[in-house]
């Protein structure tokens, strides 16, 4: 058994990442974080009671150098990469470092990828198909035509709303560590809102409920963000909450303490519960069918979303099956 020095204690406690000296397969030496991560007394103890993966166990008991990417090494879900190096013929450093985060922004990037690719591979087949259809048969009645081109342009707007919206969700993820430094009037957003979502509430024969304190602060924000968001809240519960006639979408704006509250409340159908974690990723939807047909993206409440992380303000969505759903946005208000 080599002894260890001063100087090796001391490179090995230096470093940030759980860092363990294995000779043989006794741990001589655990830095901090390692000690915290595989348990206080790990020195001197066998490392298979602390690590319990084979493959990473055999590539530290072999005592060689190499990397090695393991799930799992400490406690299910975590995701680690192991640095060995060999030190003298029976012993090595391991050095590992948490991958959890970057496995998991990974995932969603493919993930994100895979969902958008599909979004605009559907309405773009179905555009080819009716485009080679009209191309190709010379002798299509005048309304089979008529038809066929309607298709293709509401296919197509469908895809520019995607297009627009992960344009526009780029935008604000860009600049999502820069507070906005205007201030902006609610009451002035919620009235363009309401007027933006004027085409809808005449196509579901919706009527609009507002209730604005008309004492409201300032909030500090970027004014086209917030009509943006509370656009995309309006234009969901209309989609789902206007589905019979005297259907109801109310509005609120009122202010508590140093924050400004907008609640958004249709009496649809209401969403089930365990949808109610995932509504803001992108491309979820609670009901697809429902949501391809009346326009939807997916990606109206991640954009929401986005916006209030960047104004520094809280999103709760709350619903009850055949009572409805509220969706409630605080904001700070300008100080």
């Amino acid at each position: 058994m080599a002894l260890l020095g001063e100087n090796e204690r001391a490179l090995v406690a230096a470093l940030d990442e759980p860092a363990l000296i294995v000779e043989g397969s006794i741990v001589r030496l655990a830095n901090a974080a390692a000690r915290q991560l595989l348990g206080e007394r790990i020195e001197g103890r066998d490392v298979r009671l602390a690590i319990r993966h084979p493959q990473a166990l055999e590539l530290i008991l072999a005592h060689r150098s190499g990397e090695l990417e393991a799930t799992g090494i400490v406690e299910p879900g975590r995701s680690w990469r192991l640095a060995i190096r060999r030190l003298w013929s029976d012993a090595a450093l391991v050095r590992m470092t948490d991958r959890t985060d970057a496995v998991s922004a990974e995932k969603m990037r493919v993930d994100f990828v895979a969902n958008a690719s599909h979004e605009l591979r559907t309405p773009l087949s179905t555009v080819l198909g009716y485009a080679e259809t009209l191309a190709d048969e010379t002798d299509l009645p005048p309304d089979t035509r008529a038809n066929f081109g309607r298709t293709i342009r509401d296919e197509a707007r469908r895809m520019l709303r995607i297009i627009e919206d992960l344009m526009s969700l780029s935008r604000i993820e860009a600049d999502r560590f820069v507070a906005p430094g205007g201030r902006v009037d609610i009451e002035e957003v919620v009235a363009a809102a309401v007027a933006n979502a004027g085409h809808l509430r005449d196509r579901a024969s919706c009527e609009f409920r507002m209730s604005i304190n008309p004492a409201l602060s300032s909030v500090r924000g970027d004014r086209a963000q917030l009509i943006q968001l509370l656009d995309n809240l309006i234009s969901n519960a209309v989609r789902y909450g206007c589905d019979k006639p005297g259907s109801a979408i109310e509005i609120e704006a009122r202010q508590d303490g140093g924050w400004v509250q907008l609640n958004v409340s249709d009496h649809g159908p209401g969403i089930p519960r365990e949808h109610l974690p995932r509504l803001t990723e992108r491309f979820y939807r609670a009901d697809e069918a429902r949501s391809r047909e009346s326009g939807g993206t997916g990606l109206g409440l991640a954009i929401v979303k986005h916006i209030i992380e960047r104004h520094r303000g809280s999103l709760d969505i709350r619903s009850t099956l055949g009572v409805g759903t509220t969706v409630t946005v605080l904001l700070p208000v300008a100080t």
